[in-house]
């Protein structure tokens, strides 16, 4: 940091301690919580009676997955330009983050219902399904498309909520959001008999269920009202707002390119080897759900210290959440290193896969000390909105995981992609460290 300061007392570090608390937790139960929503319908359709049901809701599910992955900047968007209204205590510019979101969130909705039937026929195309489960897919993608709206909306009220230092909010409405899923989808599927059609229905009142029900607490709990559409779009605050998210884009193509990078590597190897790296990858999605609560407070809590002008607390409340962060990954590694094995049998229980992930658990240990950087470091750059630094410390991280790869895997092969990956993670943090250590930001500087 720029100038020498004094040692905080533990009145200044209790009360930050504190809302990083109160705002992890309930992100990490939404974490935990989320993915129950398409493990609903997976486990419907496993009970259908034919591997045919869990192939179309596999393939589906995954669709939807490639189509959204891309769109996830409008949660990011979203939560470090509320947090900086909240901490100017600007009402105004809170409600016009919102519906600015809200309108390119309905735009791109629209898009995709337009075009659903190419959209949906590429899809099938690039996933290479065929027959009967191609058709199911398909069917259910056509029905699914029209939760765009509410998905993607959805991502949008979530950084809201979360820029205006309200995690809680976004749990319980996943914890509805889930519950009515099962329930949607187990009266159409399996009592109503409508099989595929009655999944895609039941996720879908869901998915409206969750977003109607944010839509409702914004208007009640925080009387959020409709500016003019002059508001929304004068200015040279919708302009700021897509170039933050066209770097949060950017950011997101390098990170699929590299995860498709990774998979089909992996698949070139054999059944075994991509099995194994699957199931080794679980181990980074468990870490990832629990370092996301932290990167979550960080959006939140620098955002909101940023737009509130109190760099001496921000700078703070950085040291802090690096510091709780790393201890966080401390633990996941001596988890990992004393039960990884274990966890690795209670996720798999075959021979074959398990001992070709053994060969290659090692890598996965690693995850938690080179990865927690990246992503408490995303979060810190997110509420500051320096997304261009983001976009920076990803490409390069990028040309470090192909180059690294390019070296290593002719004579390493599986081991080399692994290192690739490691040095990927840790790059990606390392950098915006730097660049928040040489104040590339006057924010911290």
């Amino acid at each position: 940091m720029a100038e020498h300061e004094s040692s905080p007392s533990f009145r200044q570090i209790k009360p930050l301690l504190g809302n990083i608390v109160a705002l992890s937790l309930p992100s990490i139960a939404s974490n935990l919580v989320t993915p129950l929503l398409g493990m609903t319908d997976v486990a419907i359709a496993g009970h259908m009676g034919g591997a045919v049901f869990l192939a179309a809701i596999a393939v589906g599910g995954n669709m939807f997955n490639l189509l959204y992955w891309l769109f996830g900047f409008l949660r990011m968007g979203s939560s470090g330009l509320t947090a900086q209204a909240y901490g100017a205590g600007d009402a105004v510019r809170q409600a016009k983050v919102l519906f600015q979101a809200l309108s390119v969130a309905g735009a791109l909705s629209l898009i995709f219902i337009l075009f659903q039937h190419p959209l949906c026929s590429l899809l099938l195309d690039l996933m290479e399904v065929e027959s009967d489960a191609r058709t199911m897919a398909g069917e259910y993608f056509m029905l699914l498309i029209w939760g765009a709206p509410a998905v993607l909306g959805s991502f949008v009220t979530t950084g809201w909520f979360l820029g205006m230092q309200n995690a809680r909010i976004t749990m319980w409405i996943s914890t509805l959001t889930v519950a009515v899923n099962i329930a949607a989808s187990l009266i159409l599927a399996v009592a109503m008999h409508l099989g595929i059609k009655g999944l895609a229905i039941g996720t879908l009142v869901a998915q409206w269920s969750g977003f109607l029900t944010a839509i409702a607490v914004c208007k009640l709990k925080y009387n959020i009202r409709f500016p003019d559409v002059k508001t929304i779009f004068a200015g040279n605050g919708m302009l700021r707002f897509f170039r933050i998210n066209t770097d949060i884009f950017l950011r997101t193509l390098c990170l699929v390119g590299v995860t498709l990078w990774f998979t089909r590597t992996g698949a070139s190897q054999g059944d075994e080897v991509l099995a194994a790296n699957a199931l080794l990858l679980q181990l980074f999605t468990l870490f990832s759900f629990f370092m996301d609560g932290f990167a979550f407070s960080a959006e939140a809590i620098c955002g909101r210290l940023s737009g509130a002008g109190d760099l001496r607390t921000l700078r703070l409340a950085i040291r802090l959440l690096v510091l709780t962060s790393s201890i966080l990954a401390i633990i996941f590694t001596i988890i990992y290193a004393t039960l990884g094995t274990p966890l690795l049998q209670l996720l798999c229980d075959d021979m074959p896969t398990l001992q070709t992930a053994r060969e290659y658990a090692v890598w996965a240990f690693t995850i938690p000390m080179a990865g927690f950087m990246a992503f408490v470091y995303d979060g810190i750059f997110i509420g500051l909105t320096a997304t261009r630094s983001m976009l920076l410390s990803m490409a390069c991280a990028t040309a470090v995981y192909f180059s690294v790869y390019m070296l290593a895997w002719p004579s390493m092969h599986n081991h080399g992609l692994w290192l690739a990956f490691i040095c990927y993670l840790f790059t990606r943090g390392l950098l915006l460290a730097l660049l928040l250590a040489r104040g590339s930001r006057g924010h911290v500087a």
